[in-house]
């Protein structure tokens, strides 16, 4: 470089002045991402393990002598419903039932929408623009109407509720996936190790899923809470979780009918499910900025 000043300006000429500054990439929890985690672990703790830790009743199979119990009855925390159900023991069981068929549900669209979307965009040619189409079919139907069809023509059951709310879920997985394979399908490295000799499976394995899996983990978080509230819907219709069988969107419409006498059963497994859903969303918009950050 000139001692005299002479070519200061010119781009060609690096500087270590105006190189940019160096950021080390941490993976530290902040609390937009802690609180909803936290959210999440509580109510799946109070779901799966506190009926094992506590001696709650039953979810079905209540008196009808004790219906409509207030909260804080003795035996009954959170009062009994109108066929007299222990109220708190139906919301950790339905909120079992809740969680069961959204991670069902995102991670049966993950597998197999994020590997359909993903191989179709690294083979591209005719077998991208055939699994594209189908999933562009599929996503042109009003999802809502299709799934109430599909869970009425099947019937009322955790299984048919799973794989009808599935059915919608796997093209949004491979729209993500194949968006994503496309842009990595141009880097070097991806190109090195097609050049090397690596057969289409080891790549996309190897190399194409864990760089585009954590854009598929925001799009399961934000799906869960879809996930919930579609399994909510068809559990208020009566086309979900079969009844008598706990579910918070079965609890709503059945806290519809003493909204006057008891308004705590229904706002108790709304609560539960608007908690749920706003936990889930929070974490995946956090951990979307932050992996963008990255």
């Amino acid at each position: 470089m000139p001692l005299d000043g002479a070519g200061v300006d010119d781009p060609s000429i690096w500087r270590p002045e105006a190189a940019a500054p160096y950021r080390r990439s941490t993976w530290r929890p902040t609390w937009n991402i802690a609180i909803p985690a936290a959210m999440l672990l509580l109510i799946g703790f109070s779901c799966f393990l506190l009926p094992l830790i506590l001696s709650i009743p039953e979810p079905v199979g209540g008196n009808v002598l004790e219906a409509t119990r207030p909260t804080f009855t003795e035996g009954h925390f959170l009062g009994t419903d109108l066929n007299g159900n222990d109220v708190l023991s139906r919301l950790l069981f339905g909120g079992r039932a809740s969680l069961r068929i959204a991670v069902a549900v995102n991670l049966i669209g993950l597998l197999v929408g994020g590997a359909l979307g993903a191989f179709g965009a690294y083979v591209g040619g005719l077998a991208d623009s055939l699994i594209m189409r189908i999933f562009d079919v599929l996503i042109a139907f009003p999802s809502l109407v299709l799934v109430v069809a599909i869970a009425q023509a099947a019937g009322p059951s955790e299984l048919n509720t799973i794989w009808a709310l599935a059915f919608f879920s796997v093209p949004a997985f491979a729209r993500v996936a194949r968006a994503a394979t496309l842009r990595l399908r141009e880097q070097p490295f991806v190109a090195a190790a097609t050049l090397s000799g690596s057969s289409r499976l080891r790549v996309l394995t190897g190399h194409v899923a864990p760089n585009i899996l954590p854009q598929l983990v925001t799009l399961a978080l934000l799906g869960m809470g879809i996930s919930i509230i579609l399994e909510g819907a068809l559990s208020y219709l009566g086309l979900g979780v079969p009844a008598p069988a706990p579910s918070w969107g079965s609890m709503i419409a059945h806290g519809q009918q003493a909204v006057v006498t008891r308004p705590m059963l229904l706002v108790f497994p709304s609560a539960f499910l608007f908690a749920t859903v706003l936990s889930f969303n929070l974490l995946g918009d956090a951990l979307r900025e932050r992996w963008n950050a990255l």
